[in-house]
C-alpha cells in the first residue's frame, strides 16, 4: 500500500480553532512545553459546552464584503484556512499553479434558519394542519438564497471563487469519514502520479444549535463543563463540538523540491475504512489499518494525535486499542484540547501532526497530569480518528531528514 512510484508530502498548514489563527499561533502554543489553555464557552449553550470561533479578521484571506455576505460561518472559515495553506505553501499568487491544483474538500450540511424552525415548532402548537402550516412557511419564511447558500459544494465553490483554485474539486459528506477520505484521496491521487499538488482539508463550526441538537439526539454530549475528557478508568465524557478549519498542501516530492518548498512532513500512508463494530470487529479493522499504513509501535520520537470523539465507550475502545498498539509512544488527544470537529477532524490532526514533525522541540501536553512528557522531538506520528457513528482512519507522516 506504501509502495508508491511518488513520495508525498506537505507544504501548506492553514489552521484556525479555538485556539487562535494560523500556523504560528498553534505552534507557538503546542511547542512552548506547557499546557495551552483551552478555549471554551460553557454559557451561551448550557448545559453544553463548545470551543468556540476565534476572533477573525475576514478581510485578510476574502477582500471582497459581497464574497463574505454570501457565505455562512462555516464556509467562511473554510476559504479562510484555505487561504491561509496556499499563502504557506508559497501558491496563493501563482495563478498557474492555482489553476492546475486539484481540491478535495470534507463538508457537511448547511447551517439551519433557525429562527424559521422556531416558528414552525411555535405555531404547531396552535393548529392541528401541520402538513399545510408547514408548506405555509416553507414557501412564505424562507430567504430564497437559503438553499442555494447552503449547498456543501459551495465551500469548494467559494475556495475557486476566492483563491481561483481551479483544477478538479471533488467534494465529501459523510462527517469524519469525509475528512479521512478528502485527505487519502489527495494522497492516493499524487501517490499514483494523478496529480502534482493538491488541496485538502475541511471546515466546522461548534456554534450551531442545530449541530448540538443532532448530537445530543443521540445522547452524545457532556454536559459537565468541570469534567476531563478521560476518566480515571479510561472512559470518556462526551463530545464536546469544537471549530476548526484546517486545510493542507500536498505535493509530490518532485514537484515540492522543483519550486524549492518549505517541506513540513513526509505523508507516508493514509487509509479509511467503515464496518460493523460489535464484538472486536471495530479492534481488527484498526489493526489491519495500522499494518498497512505502517504505523507500528513507536518509541518516545513518535506521537499519536487521536481523533477520540469522545462517546464513553466508543472512545475507551479506541483508547484501549492505542495504548496496546502504542505502549511507550507519547499520545496526544485531539478532542481534549480543541474540541471534536467532526468534517475537519481529521486534517486539523494531520496539520497539529506537521507542526509537531517541523519543530526541533517535544510537543507539549494537551492535558495536565494526562498526557505523557514528551522529551524529544518527533520523527514520526500517527494520526487516527474513528467517528463517532461510523468511518475509522489512520496515518502516519515521516519528518524529512
Amino acid at each position: 500500500m506504501t509502495d508508491t512510484r511518488h513520495q508525498v508530502v506537505i507544504t501548506g498548514v492553514g489552521l484556525v480553532t479555538s485556539l487562535g489563527v494560523g500556523r504560528e499561533a498553534h505552534r507557538d502554543l503546542l511547542m512552548a512545553g506547557t499546557v495551552p489553555d483551552k478555549v471554551t464557552d460553557s454559557e451561551r449553550f448550557a448545559p453544553y459546552t463548545v470551543y468556540p470561533l476565534p476572533e477573525i479578521d475576514w478581510a485578510a484571506q476574502i477582500p471582497r464584503r459581497g464574497d463574505q455576505r454570501q457565505m455562512e460561518n462555516w464556509q467562511r472559515l473554510g476559504v479562510y484556512s484555505a487561504g491561509l495553506a496556499l499563502d504557506d505553501a508559497g501558491l496563493k499568487d501563482d495563478l498557474e499553479a492555482c489553476a492546475s491544483m486539484d481540491m478535495i474538500v470534507a463538508a457537511g450540511g448547511g447551517e439551519r434558519d433557525i429562527a424559521v424552525d422556531t416558528l414552525i415548532v411555535e405555531e404547531s402548537r396552535k393548529r392541528n394542519d401541520r402538513e399545510q402550516l408547514l408548506n405555509e412557511k416553507l414557501t412564505t419564511e424562507l430567504r430564497p438564497t437559503l438553499f442555494l447558500a447552503q449547498l456543501s459544494n459551495l465551500l469548494a465553490g467559494n475556495i475557486s471563487i476566492v483563491h481561483k483554485v481551479t483544477g478538479s474539486s471533488r467534494t465529501l459528506m459523510g462527517e469524519e469519514g469525509a475528512g479521512i477520505s478528502a485527505v487519502e484521496t489527495g494522497y492516493a491521487r499524487i501517490a499514483a502520479g494523478q496529480s502534482t499538488h493538491c488541496l485538502v482539508g475541511g471546515a466546522f463550526v461548534s456554534e450551531r444549535l442545530d449541530m448540538l441538537m443532532v448530537m445530543e439526539a443521540i445522547q452524545g454530549l457532556g454536559k459537565d463543563r468541570q469534567a476531563p475528557f478521560w476518566n480515571a478508568d479510561g472512559t470518556a465524557n462526551g463530545m464536546n463540538l469544537g471549530t476548526s478549519g484546517a486545510f493542507l498542501v500536498l505535493e509530490s516530492l518532485e514537484h515540492a523540491q522543483a519550486r524549492g518548498a518549505h517541506i513540513y512532513a513526509r505523508l507516508d500512508a493514509v487509509l479509511g475504512d467503515r464496518g460493523p463494530r460489535d464484538d472486536d470487529r471495530m479492534e481488527k479493522r484498526l489493526a489491519r489499518l495500522a499494518d498497512e499504513t505502517g504505523a507500528s509501535p513507536g518509541g518516545e520520537d513518535t506521537v499519536v494525535f487521536s481523533g477520540a470523539a469522545g462517546y464513553p465507550e466508543l472512545s475507551a475502545r479506541e483508547r484501549a486499542f492505542l495504548q496496546s498498539r502504542f505502549p511507550a509512544t507519547p499520545l496526544r488527544t485531539v478532542g481534549a484540547l480543541f474540541g471534536h470537529s467532526v468534517e475537519a477532524h481529521f486534517p486539523t490532526a494531520v496539520a497539529l501532526a506537521c507542526l509537531a514533525l517541523d519543530e526541533d522541540a517535544p510537543i507539549s501536553p494537551f492535558v495536565a497530569g494526562e498526557d505523557a512528557i514528551a522529551t524529544t522531538a518527533a520523527n514520526s506520528a500517527v494520526v487516527t480518528t474513528i467517528g463517532h457513528v461510523r468511518g475509522e482512519g489512520i496515518a502516519r507522516l515521516t519528518r524529512m531528514s
